[in-house]
């Protein structure tokens, strides 16, 4: 059953596989820690949830996907791939599905960076990490302006 996608819904990253040692490896810490959690966004969070986003992670920066179809963003994992994970799982199709990092401290001009590796899609006519389409960058700034901030 999909849960509702709103700005209180907390998805949980995927289990990352554990890797195993080779013969002249030893184990010492085998201990899994939890999943990031990770917010979904369907209405506007205030740039104070963004910053703790970010002191949480990386300080400096919050990485998030975002569905230009249904105009969702997922944030607050430390990869991109979880989020996009998290936002497939409630219905979201890849071909919407576009990574990116934001830094909170940044002038609006220059706080979104296009540059994830979920973005290449060769067989989508995108042919690196960067977003190419210029009118998909725009509609990913419109939809990070109006939700985040």
């Amino acid at each position: 059953m999909k849960q509702p996608v709103n700005s209180t819904y907390r998805a949980t990253a995927p289990a990352r596989p554990k890797s195993l040692p080779r013969a002249n490896e030893a184990v010492y810490n085998t201990a899994v820690a939890d999943a990031d959690p990770i917010l979904l966004v369907s209405e506007p969070i205030r740039p104070e949830r963004l910053m703790a986003l970010a002191d949480l992670s990386f300080g400096d920066m919050v990485k998030a996907v975002v569905d230009v179809t249904r105009r969702l963003v997922a944030l607050g994992a430390e990869l991109h791939s979880d989020e996009e994970a998290a936002l497939l799982q409630q219905g979201s199709a890849q071909v919407d599905l576009w990574g990116i990092n934001i830094y909170p401290d940044k002038p609006r001009p220059e706080w979104i960076e296009f540059d994830p590796m979920i973005n290449l899609r060769p067989r989508s006519g995108n042919r690196s990490r960067f977003v190419e389409d210029p009118g998909a960058r725009q509609l990913i700034i419109e939809i990070v302006d109006a939700l985040v901030g």
